[in-house]
């Protein structure tokens, strides 16, 4: 019964240590808007779309932090990753599409239709974009993940907390729980499993040697 009890506590608390531990390693990493320092270009991660197509608060955030970093003169160019599995479903497009409502200059976009989740985006963003150096930019539940996938994929990556709203405490708390079991998924894709995710043709975003 104890030996029981005891494993159960293991496994329950063992993923939140592996989640603090990634988040101590990437705190550093993690800047204010003003603060951040310049990178060429910023990557924004998909976060769902309403049934109407427009993109969820959340998502939205991430697309007006993005939009600001290139007003501030923080980055020249905005990656825009997400879902398109279907006609009906395009994340990226979207984004795009709000973007250009907070008068960004679609000459300043890049889309990546095939970033389902975050190691998908971090991938395509170094072997497809040819990206070495960015800041990264989803909320602050998010944050540390997508720094440890990218940093791990070979990307030198900042990032940007993308909290503009104050989320409903039923959805954070979701949210996190559902982070801490991502968070264990990236570490075994990363250290284990190597997926590859859908590619394609490079289509580098800059020259090597100006990034």
């Amino acid at each position: 019964m104890i030996l029981g009890f005891s494993l159960f506590v293991l496994l329950l608390i063992s993923p939140l240590m592996v989640r603090l531990s990634i988040y101590q390693r990437v705190k550093p990493n993690i800047f204010s808007i003003d603060d951040v320092p310049y990178q060429k270009i910023a990557i924004v991660f998909g976060a769902g779309l309403n049934r109407n197509g427009q993109p969820t608060t959340v998502l939205r955030d991430r697309v007006e932090i993005a939009s600001e970093l290139y007003k501030k003169g923080k980055v020249v160019k905005l990656l825009f990753s997400g879902d398109n599995h279907s006609d009906n479903y395009n994340e990226p497009m979207a984004m795009q599409d709000y973007a250009l409502s907070l008068g960004i200059p679609k000459d300043a976009i890049v889309l990546d239709y095939a970033g389902r989740r975050t190691y998908d985006t971090c991938y395509r963003a170094k072997h497809i974009f040819g990206i070495e150096n960015a800041i990264l930019v989803t909320q602050s539940f998010h944050l540390p993940r997508a720094l440890y996938t990218c940093q791990e994929l070979g990307i030198h990556s900042i990032g940007v907390p993308s909290d503009i709203h104050s989320y409903r405490t039923p959805s954070l708390w979701y949210w996190n729980l559902r982070e801490t079991i991502a968070t264990m998924n990236a570490v075994f894709d990363l250290k284990v499993t190597h997926p590859t995710p859908v590619l394609g043709e490079p289509e580098p975003i800059f020259p090597k040697e100006t990034q």
